[in-house]
């Protein structure tokens, strides 16, 4: 059997075959592990034997079983006979049973490991699962926006901690990294500081074909830049009275623009640098502009307020994502990318609707922190 043929499927130990047999459909195998010997079954087909994912995985566990129950058989030491009372368990205590029987086999040896990372992976598994239809479908943007030649750049702003690289590590993890670049600048050198604003991010425009994501990008001076003084207040109010124009030429050039703004709250922010003080993998990306981003949090809520309010526009919108939870905030800023390209073979089977309590619009956004002044 040409193992190199069958891909995995969502349960642990079946795997069912890349080809379809025109009668009988796809066939299921299983491959797994047991006592230190390798076993491969074939349990049936799709169509032939009316099987799916999960009704295959019954057959397999039900196989391991049967492995299981001779062995036992072999290494059994006869016993004097005994009157002995019949199994009384009811289904719904064999359905726990089995149930626990494949959790086991799924987790392995779970005990040594801490409960609350080991949950948060399990919920990263179920969080990726639901992720790749949508990767799926940026593939076939990407391919569309390589074969008519278009060209698209998105911009990822928000807070430190905010998420925006981790959105960018989903959006980016399948697409063909020939037609696609991120880019994050570091600060300008003092050429570049002579020289015009836009100047050092229009060198890296994307060509025909191609994606360019911008992990912080010009509105660096909307926020950043004024608070920590690194620019002043008439080259502030420059760019701010410029930008839109700038957007509009880019827009009219037929470069598709998406801007988004991951907002995180104040109290999640802190943990988020807890975590990047203690976790030795995180430390990294713990810089001093984090340690004072807290103590900062106001100043940059004015300058987020001024930013939303003065370069949101129709042909270049600000879309305001709600970035607590890191998994909804990837989601649906990918459903933001993908509802900005009208490509081909799009699956209709997924939900492209915002999730409007992540998807936050701009004047929702604003009429919020004139109250609240929370995100």
């Amino acid at each position: 059997m040409d193992l190199t043929k069958f891909e995995k499927t969502s349960y642990a130990g079946l795997f069912i075959s890349i080809d379809e047999h025109p009668t009988y459909g796809k066939k299921y195998i299983a491959r797994f592990q047991q006592n230190g010997k390798r076993f491969v079954k074939v349990l049936g087909y799709a169509s032939k034997n009316k099987l799916d994912d999960k009704s295959a995985y019954d057959l397999l566990v039900e196989y391991k079983n049967s492995l299981k129950a001779k062995s036992k058989a072999k290494t059994k030491v006869p016993v004097a006979k005994t009157t002995t009372t019949k199994s009384t368990v009811s289904p719904v205590e064999k359905g726990i049973l089995k149930d626990c029987e494949m959790m086991k086999a799924i987790l392995g040896e779970y005990k040594k490991y801490d409960i609350e990372a080991l949950k948060e992976s399990i919920q990263g598994f179920y969080d990726s699962e639901e992720m790749k239809p949508y990767q799926i479908e940026l593939i076939k943007m990407q391919n569309y926006l390589e074969h008519t030649n278009k060209k698209m750049i998105i911009l990822f702003e928000g807070r430190d901690a905010s998420g925006k690289g981790g959105a960018i590590r989903r959006i980016t993890r399948y697409m063909n990294n020939k037609h696609y670049r991120v880019v994050a600048l570091g600060k300008p050198t003092e050429t570049q500081r002579s020289q015009w604003f836009f100047q050092r991010y229009i060198e890296h425009f994307p060509t025909g074909g191609e994606v360019v994501l911008f992990d912080r990008s010009w509105y660096n001076r909307a926020m950043v830049e004024p608070i920590f003084g690194f620019c002043t207040e008439e080259e502030h109010q420059i760019f701010m009275e410029d930008v839109v124009n700038f957007e509009h030429d880019l827009v009219r050039q037929n470069i598709i623009l998406i801007k988004l703004y991951f907002s995180v709250s104040k109290s999640e922010q802190l943990r988020r640098f807890e975590r990047r003080m203690t976790d030795p993998l995180r430390q990294w990306k713990l810089s001093e502009v984090d340690l004072q981003a807290q103590d900062l949090w106001e100043d940059f809520s004015e300058k987020k307020y001024e930013m939303l309010k003065r370069t949101n526009s129709n042909y270049a919108p600000w879309y305001v994502v709600r970035s607590d939870d890191k998994h909804k905030a990837r989601l649906e800023a990918v459903k933001i990318i993908l509802n900005s390209v009208d490509y081909p073979n799009r699956n209709q089977n997924l939900d492209y609707m915002p999730n409007e309590e992540v998807n936050i619009s701009v004047q929702k956004e604003l009429a919020r922190m004139r109250k609240q002044k929370d995100y």
